[in-house]
């Protein structure tokens, strides 16, 4: 087994080998559709997104340049103007080839900053694949796009050759029954298939849901904010949940990448029975935006291991819980990394720099 010790060159190890996503910035990985080694691989933005030109059937047509607006109508966001168009996608990737197989609804800045859209992938039993798409805002928020974004925070189906449909709008969801309450927000992240259902983490509304084929959604679960530490005293903290995947003992299990002030050690693991309150599992980590079981062990992948609001650089890391609880770092020096999965043959699958414009890749490292 390869290990990352401190002060080592990790990247210089021969179990350690890439394949390069040039003009894509990569989220999330998952299985094929067959049995031969290969990935599917999600993009939530490419990197030229200004001025964004679209070919729509055949005509050219220019998507709105519309950050939020507000109550009064103006239409402004604090970073600029956000760009809206079909620039996220879903690509076959198999021995180094990348085979794109459907594009799907995005939003970022001009410089590909600030971009929300596909976020996770997941295979239906017949073969389809379901994918969240994310927003990150409420139902002002996403009118402000117009039509070009109609389906963002929504859960899709894509066939085999490329069609998708939208299953649910979550955020109407949200907007209907606000299960956590307090701010309306929708963020679809994480997902799982099961049977004919999707499990859903809502990473915005801070809730876990059940959404079937047929378009039926019910909350599982809501995970409610909590006072932390901050300057001197306390503040509340959303919980953010990122992940969700099944446990050797079927409950779900969730990770939370946590709001602001993203402390250290402050993100936790979530066990969901449906029909009971969430129990906190496992604690200690910080910033969980994946997590995977293999060989019934939990493998957890921090988007920033040194927290999100550090004064100095940020960055990922690998680990595994063991039996008595304590921690394993096998990886870091990750640069934003977005999605774990595994090989059958026991290799972790980690897209590396998910929000870089140009600078998506997936890594394949030996354990």
């Amino acid at each position: 087994m390869w290990m990352h010790t401190e002060g080592g060159d990790n990247r210089r190890d021969s179990a350690f080998r890439r394949s390069r996503f040039d003009r894509q910035a990569v989220t999330a990985v998952g299985p094929c559709w067959n049995d031969r080694e290969g990935s599917f691989a999600m993009n939530a933005r490419r990197t030229r997104l200004q001025p964004l030109l679209l070919m729509v059937a055949g005509t050219l047509s220019v998507a709105l340049l519309l950050p939020p607006a507000t109550a009064s109508g103006d239409v402004r966001a604090p970073f600029g103007p956000i760009c809206v168009g079909q620039t996220g996608a879903v690509t076959h990737v198999q021995n180094g080839i990348l085979d794109r197989i459907v594009n799907l609804p995005s939003i970022a800045s001009p410089d590909g900053s600030f971009a929300f859209g596909p976020h996770d992938v997941a295979i239906g039993d017949e073969g389809a694949l379901f994918a969240t798409v994310g927003l990150g805002g409420d139902p002002a928020y996403r009118a402000g796009f117009g039509p070009a974004g109609d389906n963002l925070a929504t859960l899709v189906r894509i066939t085999r050759s490329g069609q998708m449909r939208v299953v649910a709008d979550l955020l109407a969801y949200e907007e209907a029954h606000n299960p956590a309450g307090g701010v309306l927000e929708s963020d679809p992240y994480g997902i799982l298939r099961r049977a004919d259902s999707s499990i859903v983490a809502d990473a915005g509304a801070n809730d876990l849901l059940k959404v079937t084929d047929r378009g039926r959604v019910s909350t599982l679960a809501v995970f409610p904010d909590r006072m932390v530490d901050f300057q001197g005293g306390e503040i509340p903290m959303d919980a953010v949940p990122t992940t969700v995947v099944r446990g050797p003992d079927g409950a779900y299990y969730v990770g939370q990448l946590t709001g602001f002030p993203f402390p250290v050690h402050g993100a936790r693991v979530f066990r969901v029975v449906p029909g009971q309150k969430p129990t906190v599992w496992a604690r200690g980590f910080t910033n969980i935006i994946d997590i995977a079981f293999h060989d019934g062990k939990l493998y957890v992948l921090e988007i920033a291991h040194n927290s999100l609001a550090t004064s100095s650089t940020p960055f990922g890391a690998l680990l595994r819980l063991n039996p008595d609880g304590s921690k394993t770092v096998l990886f870091k020096d990750l640069f934003f990394p977005t999605s774990l999965a595994f090989t059958p043959g026991g290799d972790a699958l980690v897209t590396n720099c998910g929000v870089c414009p140009g600078g998506g890749e997936v890594l394949r490292i030996g354990l």
